[in-house]
């Protein structure tokens, strides 16, 4: 079944890919008009900790996030309901692209500590009247497209034998392979943290992982041939996008690194112990030995002759045309404004908890020690959505009760 799930080694890859492609410019254009959005940051940060507690896959955890804005999008919602709505979005994503035995329980979130502690209560009838309103909002349509759903398919050409790290040849393809898989997985969870990434197309967010990954791993070119083909995005369609992953890479290992000072010197046992606070060591070599699977190794600016090398101007993001969610000109003024969001994070400080507390709230297993898109992209073990069926290559879904039956 898992082999059967590797869609993107299949004969039929670029077909599903071509599809994907095609269902994303249908997708409902997000207009950031939600009253609430200021606490938008801290339920994606509640939905990626939850999926990463009941072991979703990363496909799951991204639609889940989408559904959640696009309600917020159409609808001024109190706090509390929000809970609510993100756990259904949550429950209704994990119903459409897992198997049943991986979809939480209603009994499980209902123990939740902060479910206790808002004095919270799922009822069986409650969730089935939540899930048709979020069902009903989205037309019944959950064939969404999220960067998660192009990630494989980019990521199994990531890496080449022709590249090149620090101007020499790669020492073993594996090793660079095992790292390029851990970069681009947290750039993965960048994007969910700010709705500014909204404002690209998901293919286009999934390939700016894999350029953004090649950069901080100094692999050169930063953008090849292939992967120009492959994904049908020049460098200059990426560059903006890059720029804020890596503008929120920054800020992560500043707070890390400020985390690491403050943080005992006791470390989790689920925390290893040269992952330290997640991203203190510069990628000096892919000669050395690859750590353990949860290890990653950040580094530090830089960037900037990467964004650069390439002398086409910026201006070149602007040939994906009408098909871009935003125009052009609205798109870059729009990124602009967010960019202090990704360095400040968005979440509103007098109204919900911090971090720790947030994990404490949660009873969950996941060490929230420095970001938390560091924290989830460590901690998840590597998995994949099973399969793409007709609810992906089709237009509608035949049956509509089968969201509820999965």
């Amino acid at each position: 079944m898992e082999r059967e799930g590797q869609w993107w080694k299949s004969q039929l890859a670029a077909d599903i890919h071509t599809s994907l492609r095609i269902k994303e410019l249908k997708l409902p254009t997000y207009k950031s008009h939600s009253p609430q959005i200021g606490m938008r940051r801290y339920f994606a940060d509640l939905l990626a900790v939850l999926s990463n507690r009941y072991q979703l896959c990363p496909a799951a955890r991204h639609l889940a996030v989408y559904l959640l804005d696009l309600f917020m999008d159409h609808y001024d919602v109190a706090v509390r309901q929000l809970y609510v709505i993100a756990l259904s979005c949550l429950l209704l994503a994990s119903k459409f692209e897992e198997k049943e035995d991986r979809v939480p329980k209603l009994e499980q979130l209902n123990s939740l500590g902060f479910m206790c502690s808002l004095n919270l209560s799922l009822s069986k009838k409650d969730l089935v009247k939540m899930e048709l309103l979020l069902l009903e909002t989205f037309g019944w349509n959950l064939c969404m497209p999220t960067p998660a759903h192009f990630i494989d398919y980019y990521l199994h050409a990531a890496v080449q034998e022709g590249d090149l790290h620090n101007g020499w040849p790669l020492s073993s393809l594996n090793k660079t392979k095992a790292f390029m898989d851990k970069y681009t997985h947290y750039f993965l969870e960048v994007s969910l943290q700010d709705h500014a990434f909204l404002s690209f197309r998901p293919s286009q967010v999934a390939a700016a992982c894999i350029a953004a990954s090649r950069i901080c791993l100094q692999i050169t070119p930063s953008w090849s041939t292939v992967l120009h083909l492959l994904t049908g995005y020049s460098w200059e369609h990426l560059t903006q996008c890059i720029k804020l992953m890596l503008l929120a890479h920054d800020y992560d290992v500043k707070q890390a690194n400020k985390s690491k000072s403050n943080s005992p010197s006791v470390q989790s046992p689920l925390q290893p112990q040269a992952l330290s606070s997640t991203s203190t060591v510069s990628v000096s070599t892919l000669k050395q030995p690859l750590p353990t699977s949860q290890q990653l190794l950040f580094q530090t600016g830089g960037y900037q002759q990467h964004l650069t090398q390439h002398s086409t101007p910026l201006s070149q993001l602007h040939m994906l045309g009408e098909s871009q969610a935003l125009g052009p000109v609205r798109s870059r003024d729009y990124l602009q404004a967010h960019q202090t969001g990704l360095l400040t994070g968005s979440v509103s400080q007098g109204v919900f908890p911090s971090y720790p507390s947030l994990a404490s709230g949660l009873r969950s297993s996941l060490p929230l020690q420095g970001p938390i898109s560091m924290q989830v992209a460590l901690a998840a073990e590597p998995r994949h959505c099973l399969s793409y069926g007709g609810g992906y290559l089709g237009s509608h879904h035949t049956f509509t009760a089968g969201c509820f039956d999965r």
